[in-house]
């Protein structure tokens, strides 16, 4: 069930792409912090990426690269949340996530459950393996295919009708 929608690829040169990073930025603090009302379960639902797929996917990788690198950061320093320790891995991911959904969506031109399923397998796939390379550990890389399937599935159901429903412009 593939579904039109209007893609855009935004640039740096159009404040749209600021106003829609902010946005975006904005989102993915929020939805982290009401998250993580619940013990556990910004490890078990990565609200973080939630976000920052949604923005790459709909207005291109330069709004879906400033989501993807202020989102983290700005997290980290008002809530201590990643903690620093872990900023690195978090914001590979991050950046993985953005250059995949733009990459997918600018090819495809059309927004999917499978789409955005291959999108969320390649950058979990590829960040588990450098992040184990990072932290030096398959079992620590790959935690999120342990604890965080409730999270990836929620990017995509959930990231799928955002951008069908809601972002429907």
């Amino acid at each position: 069930m593939t579904s039109s929608v209007n893609l855009y690829s935004l640039t740096y040169r159009e404040s749209r792409s600021y106003l829609f990073a902010a946005l975006f930025v904005v989102g993915n603090i929020l939805l982290p912090q009401l998250c993580h009302v619940v013990p556990q379960s910004g490890l078990i639902l990565l609200p973080i990426y939630f976000f920052t797929l949604i923005g790459a996917y709909k207005y291109g990788w330069q709004v879906g690269l400033a989501t993807a690198l202020l989102s983290p950061l700005v997290n980290s320093a008002l809530f201590g949340m990643p903690p620093v320790a872990l900023l690195p891995g978090i914001l590979m991911k991050s950046v993985l996530l953005a250059l995949a959904a733009s990459f997918i969506a600018h090819r495809y031109q059309a927004v999917s459950i499978p789409l955005l399923l291959a999108v969320v397998l390649l950058y979990q796939v590829v960040g588990s393996l450098i992040e184990s390379l990072m932290l030096g550990s398959l079992a620590l890389g790959f935690q999120d295919f342990r604890i965080g399937i409730p999270g990836m599935l929620l990017q995509v159901v959930g990231g799928y009708l955002f951008i069908k429903y809601v972002l429907k412009k």
